[in-house]
């Protein structure tokens, strides 16, 4: 397994359309290792294709607190079939929005299919911080950020900060 360079906003590549997976095969299964190692590292709890540059529709999910008790969902293809009316508040973070998070509105809950990390077709009922999770990252499959739900000057403060950020990033120290 290798970690991926996670892409950070402002990036054209976190603004498109992930494409749909053919097939699940070994190739497909190194990436989805890799990208569960990359948020394990990062540390996170959800990361999508696209966060690592590869227009995919791909997520890796894991929501459970501690080390030993790791419990990672691999969720290819995910496609969201039912949202509640009811609606939590979560805040927010990403992996692609380092150091800023918000609180945002979500249905509390969500059933998707997806093809699982053995390419059989699956269903699952989520709630709570899982439904807010996958609700996330099939957000970043159609080119979505959670500040997009965030008003305008909000949305503008944070990506000004962002912006500042990756220039600093890019500074050579001699």
């Amino acid at each position: 397994m290798s970690k991926k360079k996670i892409i950070i906003e402002p990036d054209n590549i976190l603004r498109e359309k992930s494409e749909p997976i053919e097939k699940v095969d070994d190739e497909l299964k190194i990436l989805m290792d890799d990208m569960l190692e990359t948020m394990y590292a990062a540390p996170g709890i959800g990361l999508a294709a696209v966060q690592v540059g590869i227009l995919k529709r791909l997520i890796v999910i894991d929501i459970s607190k501690n080390d030993e008790g790791k419990d990672p969902l691999f969720l290819v293809n995910p496609e969201i079939i039912f949202r509640s009316k009811k609606t939590s508040t979560y805040e927010e973070g990403c992996l692609s929005l380092p150091g800023h998070y918000a609180e945002i509105e979500r249905p509390a809950e969500c059933h998707i299919n997806y093809i699982d990390y053995n390419g059989k077709q699956k269903n699952l009922k989520a709630d709570g911080l899982l439904a807010t999770c996958i609700q996330h990252e099939i957000d970043h499959l159609d080119g979505v950020l959670f500040i997009d739900y965030l008003s305008k000057l909000k949305k503008d403060m944070i990506l000004k900060k962002l912006i500042k950020h990756k220039k600093e990033l890019k500074k050579i120290i001699l």
